[in-house]
């Protein structure tokens, strides 16, 4: 089944707002349901229900994960003094606290741990010592984060990620009681988003800048200045500045530009996650 012309090439129009990618050629209902994500940061007080987030995450749960190991966790938090708390650690981000549900979402290798200390007779998984186990648990936490935003949206739901929550990680971990070789990768505020809210579909790269066919092929500097271009038309429309490239080479100028992040090597250690 394919959505209507029309709503469409109004979605692909708003998501890249580029005058060359005007529609698409192969589309469906889930497609255009993407095309139209946004980030949500303010919610209405309406709470998220028991059988909604059972839903958004059998939904998570239904995403790849490498060798079937599931490698990641979820914490729901809904009790406003908690939400406050984490809010704080994770760069005082008001929408946090407004939120009904914010989920937490861990690259948990303490169950394979687990799995070893109960069958005794020294079992031992000690590859969950390595980086590449770190990278399981993150990636599958990601994936499986990627489908509760889609389930969430297609429930009438707004979302927004928040990397805020690796400023203080260990922090967080003692705040959501998490065991030994588990930390948060980052959040998620779910709630009914405020029509009120001035944001839209923020605009991004088009396809020739991140699309590679065979090799790797750089951007032109005609590419990204275009890009800059149109993304500083949205954000002038929405109250903010700058292009991308500017916003690129602030973020991530040094330590400084890093919110405490520039620690996390050590702190994951601490937490349970070697590396070697």
């Amino acid at each position: 089944m394919h959505v209507t012309e029309t709503a469409t090439d109004s979605a692909i129009a708003d998501r890249y707002r580029d005058p060359a990618i005007v529609s698409l050629a192969a589309t469906s209902p889930v497609v255009e349901h993407q095309l139209r994500h946004r980030s949500v940061r303010s919610f209405l007080a309406d709470p998220v229900s028991d059988d909604q987030l059972t839903a958004i995450v059998a939904a998570a749960s239904s995403a790849p994960t490498s060798s079937n190991l599931q490698t990641w966790s979820v914490v729901a938090v809904r009790e406003p003094g908690r939400k406050e708390r984490l809010a704080r650690l994770a760069g005082d981000q008001a929408f946090i606290e407004e939120a009904p549900l914010f989920l937490l979402w861990v690259a948990d290798l303490s169950r394979a741990r687990g799995l070893a200390a109960a069958a005794g007779g020294g079992v031992r998984v000690a590859a969950t010592d390595y980086l590449e186990s770190l990278f399981l648990g993150v990636i599958d936490a990601s994936l499986a984060a990627q489908n509760a935003i889609v389930a969430a949206e297609s429930l009438g739901l707004g979302t927004v990620c928040v990397g805020g929550a690796r400023n203080h990680p260990e922090e967080i971990a003692a705040e959501l009681a998490l065991p030994d070789g588990a930390f948060v990768v980052f959040g998620l505020a779910v709630g009914v988003p405020d029509p009120d809210e001035r944001a839209g579909v923020k605009p991004r790269l088009p396809p020739s800048v991140v699309l590679h066919h065979e090799t790797y092929a750089a951007p032109s500097a005609e590419e990204i200045a275009a890009y800059d271009q149109r993304l500083n038309a949205y954000n002038a429309a929405h109250g903010l500045g700058g292009g991308w490239s500017e916003r690129v080479l602030a973020r991530l100028v040094g330590p400084a530009s890093m919110a405490g992040r520039h620690r996390l090597r050590s702190q994951l250690q601490r937490l349970g996650f070697p590396s070697r």
